[in-house]
Parts: C-alpha cells; sequence; structure tokens
C-alpha cells in the first residue's frame, strides 16, 4: 500500500480522518517485532480506519553514555517496511517539532514505579519517555495506540499515565516477538558480534528455565488438589516425573512447592552459568514483579507477575521478559 511520510503535526491533522486510528510509536529501526504490532494496529483500525507509525529518536530518554548518538536511524527501510506492514502514515517529526523552544521544562514524572528496575538503572529514562509519549498522543491523536510486550515496565506505565491522566485513548499491548533462536527482536541486536549474541541467548533461556519451572509447579499443585492428602497422592504427585517427588513423593504431597523463589532460581542458575562465558553476560537486574506496580512478589502471590532481565553483552544492553500466572494452573505465554 501507499505510504505518506509526514514530518509535520500540522500535516497530520490536515489529513481527512474516518474510522479509528491507531498509533504504533517507534524509535525507527524498524523490525519484525514492529512489523507485527503495525499488523496488529492494522486489524485494529480496519479498512476504514488509518495507522499511523510514529519515528522519532526521543533525547529526553537517553542518559549520559547511552547510544543516542549510534542508535540506528534507518527512515528509508522504515517507510518501506511500515507500509508492507499495512501502515497509511509515518509521521517522522524533527526534535524541533516535538520540542519547539528547546527540552520542555514541564516533563510527566514516571513516579514510585518509575524509579524502580530499568527506572533505577537508567535515572530519568522513564520521565523522558512518558513526556514524548504524552506529547505524541496528543500530536497524533489515536483512538487507540499499540506498544510491545518486551518493554514491560515501559507498557505499564505508559497504561497507568493514560489512566492517571484520563487520557482518552486505548492502550493494547502485543506479545513479544522472538527471533528463531530465542532473542528477543530488538533494535539493539544489531550492535552484537556473533560471539556476544551467543551469550545474549542467555537472557531468554532463562526466562524461559523459570517459565518451565513455574508450568510444573503449577501442574503439581493443580494435581495435588485432585488427590487426597494420603499415600495416593504422594504417588500421584511421583507419576508427575518430578526428580524431587520421585526421590521423596511423601514430602511433595506434603510441602508447598517452590513458588516464586523456586522460579528466581531456575533463571538465575542459567544466568550465573552465562557470567562465566567469553564474553561473558553481566547481569543488571533479574526481578520477578507485580505488573500493576513493579515490586518483586512474595511466595505466597497469586495472579499475573512478569519474571524480567537485564543484561550487558559487551557495550550493548538487553532486557527481555516474560508473563506468568501464579495459583492457575500453567504458565501465561
Amino acid at each position: 500500500m501507499t505510504t505518506t511520510l509526514l514530518r509535520t503535526a500540522a500535516d497530520l491533522h490536515a489529513r481527512a480522518r474516518t474510522g479509528r486510528r491507531a498509533v504504533v510509536m517507534t524509535m525507527g529501526a524498524l523490525h519484525e517485532g514492529h512489523a507485527t504490532l503495525i499488523r496488529t494496529a492494522r486489524g485494529i483500525a480496519g479498512p476504514g480506519g488509518e495507522v499511523v507509525v510514529t519515528v522519532f529518536v526521543n533525547p529526553l530518554q537517553f542518559g549520559a553514555g547511552e547510544d543516542l548518538d549510534r542508535y540506528p536511524r534507518t527512515l528509508d527501510a522504515d517507510v518501506e517496511l511500515a507500509g508492507r506492514s499495512g501502515a497509511d502514515v509515518v509521521f517522522a517529526p524533527s526534535v524541533d517539532e516535538v520540542y519547539p523552544g528547546g527540552e520542555p521544562q514541564v516533563r510527566v514524572t514516571a513516579g514510585p514505579m518509575g524509579e524502580r528496575l530499568e527506572g533505577a538503572s537508567r535515572p530519568g529514562h522513564f520521565d523522558g519517555m512518558l513526556t514524548v509519549v504524552a506529547k505524541l498522543l496528543h500530536l497524533t491523536r489515536p483512538d487507540v495506540a499499540l506498544y510491545g510486550q518486551k518493554d514491560a515496565q515501559q507498557l505499564a506505565l505508559i497504561r497507568r499515565m493514560v489512566r492517571d491522566l484520563n487520557f482518552g485513548v486505548e492502550v493494547v499491548g502485543v506479545p513479544t516477538v522472538r527471533e528463531e533462536d530465542g532473542l528477543a527482536l530488538s533494535s539493539r541486536n544489531r550492535y552484537l558480534s556473533a560471539a556476544e549474541r551467543r551469550t545474549a541467548l542467555a537472557l531468554s533461556r532463562a526466562l524461559f528455565a523459570g517459565q518451565d519451572r513455574h508450568a510444573a509447579q503449577e501442574a503439581l499443585r493443580a494435581r495435588a488438589r485432585e488427590v487426597p492428602a494420603t499415600r495416593a497422592r504422594a504417588e500421584a504427585l511421583s507419576a508427575l516425573g518430578e526428580s524431587r517427588a520421585a526421590a521423596d513423593a511423601h514430602a511433595v504431597a506434603t510441602a508447598v512447592p517452590g513458588g516464586p523463589a523456586a522460579v528466581r532460581a531456575a533463571a538465575r542458575q542459567v544466568l550465573d552459568e552465562a557470567a562465566r562465558l567469553r564474553p561473558p553476560l553481566r547481569l543488571d537486574y533479574l526481578a520477578l514483579v507485580d505488573p500493576s506496580d513493579f515490586t518483586e512478589i512474595g511466595d505466597d502471590f497469586t495472579g499475573e507477575a512478569v519474571l524480567a532481565v537485564a543484561a550487558r553483552v559487551g557495550t550493548t544492553r538487553l532486557i527481555d521478559n516474560v508473563p506468568l500466572t501464579f495459583g492457575t494452573l500453567g504458565a501465561a505465554s
């Protein structure tokens, strides 16, 4: 389809609107993860609606020493990919268009949730992110805005801002897209050498190890509820094939499965091994958190959670996460 490149909000506002407008915000260097967001937006907007993709490298969310200057800028390729994926418009404003008169004196503050995990590692990052998201929502005036779940803390903060400040927009999260080897798609993956990429795979392997441990625990819980607290219960637990159950079925039958602590331990083991690789993985954080506020969950937690990791390989910093649900059978995918 023909995709129009616009540089100013005035040009965007001059377009005739019919149906719903869906917006996908990016910093460019588009890849298949962005394409999935755009295709999802196309489905939401429908044939009579409009999909707008923003391309803007926001200086406010880069801290001192981060990769603002070397962040890839590939606008021609971005417009082509956006068009193939179903975008009607690529809105690529200049810094002066978004921040006329220089950096804004009034900004959105992320609050306590913005000081945890990514916020602790990158002070001020979420204030800058929310400020530009608020501005782009005003500039693009969408009915719905889509964001990837790979940036889980960002998505949670955007949802909170939209709710707390009464933005009239629906926020949709789209599941993380991964490469065949499991690495979450990111514009920063292109910085990795072949050896660094092999080490970086530990992020997704750690998350999947935690996810698998969680699924086994939830299956154990469900099976335990199906039989009385008797010898039959121990035998049923042993039949699940858990090594601990096979070694001591009665102990497993009468004990509470490992819960969040076991999930963290399974993921941590993979990351500890990756720290001994060459090149090594340097862990920033591994956290199992409540997505409503990104605080660590306790062992008695039930409900939705996020297992999140951030690490550096070489000079490249990568993040990833998987959603989990405690208290019901199986892990969320």
